[in-house]
């Protein structure tokens, strides 16, 4: 049976999938809840200074929902914990004792000030916590103060924050980065510099999920106002495994510990992350919908697809995939893959007629010798898979890749077995200049 257990920069725990730093993590109750549901570890929500910041006492989160409405994304303004720090405090260390075997680790963020981390450093340390994170993440609320993605968007600021925690504390310093940036490489690198033992990341995208057209306030609205959000949940997934790999596979930052945020909601979202380079995950929106008992399945599903494929640990899985991850100019302009439609499990709705004829290449029939029939045209077919992906029976369509020496019909030119690229292609201008 497959080994599970995560010892992520010298913090064990039982499996890779702790709940981060939010509402789930606020106090005693919801993180002995999730504990004896089976969650590995928690991030405990942002610690702040005392006097507590103050949340708003009317709606936090907007959503975006899909035709089944299914929760695809949450929108919150919710800020750090309004809760007293010595309460937090007391909580933590209760917590750690009666758990011992569970991961936890404590959000922090107060103001950028060396001697502000350095106190707030040493009440954690005697809660015997794990670890911290330092919240350089939260998009609303705290950065209007000069915290959260306020240092977040600054290299500098990063690099400075992680150095004074690494020297004055013994705990894993992990630093949870902001989306909310053009390179997602430069903050990590100055993690790096700082002595950070890890990153974690995403946290929320800057957002706006809806607005009220009846009162022209953007949703939640407090009072007949609204203000920009996090954007969490599923919909933000895609966006968190592009940052992760980028990091996993930038030169200055390759090897360093990742822990994925970002949209997870099963076991196979999970294993995505963990083979583009996460050392373990957190999540946070599916278990705000779905409750603390989802992690039982993402347990069970991790295990038993591990056993399938005989991958004996984590270490079998993690970071797998990003050999793979390249940038466009390195794609073999040389594999040539055609769509084939499964005629047995064509339902003959027609979208993928209407989708390729509509705003693609104009290569699937609709009819043939007068009757409704759907099938590929080889010769306009460029293989862009959308087909696939309109199509809402499953393996209906499939793309297939010719064969080196098989004609393409498109083109006229049979597949060649040689690997081609972009750099060497000679409609690119600078590979005709390197040529000359």
């Amino acid at each position: 049976m497959a080994d599970i257990t995560s010892n992520f920069v010298g913090i064990k725990s039982p499996n890779p999938f702790w709940l981060a730093s939010a509402p789930p993590t606020d106090k005693e109750y919801n993180v002995v809840r999730a504990f004896r549901e089976g969650w590995g570890g928690v991030v405990w929500k942002t610690l702040g200074e005392d006097p507590p910041v103050v949340n708003v006492n009317g709606p936090r989160y907007g959503a975006i929902w899909g035709a089944d409405r299914r929760v695809l994304g949450f929108n919150n303004i919710e800020l750090i914990t309004d809760r007293e720090l010595q309460t937090n405090l007391r909580e933590i260390k209760k917590v750690k004792k009666e758990w011992p075997d569970r991961a936890m680790v404590v959000s922090l963020m107060v103001p950028c000030e060396e001697e502000n981390w350095k106190s707030i450093l040493k009440l954690v340390e005697e809660t015997d916590a794990d670890g911290i994170e330092l919240n350089f993440g939260c998009p609303h609320g705290m950065s209007e103060r000069g915290m959260g993605s306020a240092v977040g968007q600054v290299p500098e600021y990063i690099e400075m924050v992680a150095r004074w925690c690494k020297q004055n504390t013994r705990m894993p310093v992990i630093v949870k980065l902001t989306p909310n940036i053009t390179d997602i490489r430069y903050p990590a690198r100055a993690a790096r510099r700082g002595g950070a033992d890890a990153v974690s990341l995403i946290n929320t995208i800057n957002s706006i999920t809806g607005v009220d057209l009846d009162n022209f306030a953007p949703q939640p609205t407090v009072d007949g106002k609204g203000t920009h959000g996090g954007y969490c949940g599923p919909a933000v997934k895609p966006i968190a495994m592009n940052m992760v790999a980028e990091i996993a596979r930038d030169p200055e930052t390759r090897g360093m510990p990742i822990s994925g945020i970002g949209g997870i909601t099963t076991w196979r979202d999970a294993a995505e992350f963990m083979a583009l380079g996460a050392g373990n995950v957190q999540v946070c929106t599916a278990a705000m919908v779905y409750g603390f008992k989802i992690v039982r399945e993402m347990i069970d599903g991790l295990s038993d697809w591990m056993d399938e494929k005989g991958h004996r640990t984590l270490d079998d899985v993690v970071a797998r995939a990003v050999p793979n991850v390249t940038d466009w100019q390195y794609l073999n302009l040389n594999y040539i893959a055609k769509a084939r439609i499964d005629q047995d499990l064509c339902i003959k709705c027609g979208r993928c007629h209407i989708a390729c004829e509509d705003t693609s290449h104009q290569a699937i029939t609709s009819m043939v010798d007068g009757v409704r029939h759907f099938e590929v045209i080889d010769a306009e077919c460029v293989g862009c898979n959308l087909c696939v992906n309109v199509c809402p029976v499953e393996n209906c369509i499939t793309l297939e890749p010719l064969a080196v020496g098989e004609l393409d019909k498109r083109t006229g030119r049979t597949v060649s077995p040689e690997y081609a690229n972009w750099t060497t292609h000679p409609n690119n201008p600078a590979a005709r200049i390197a040529a000359e």
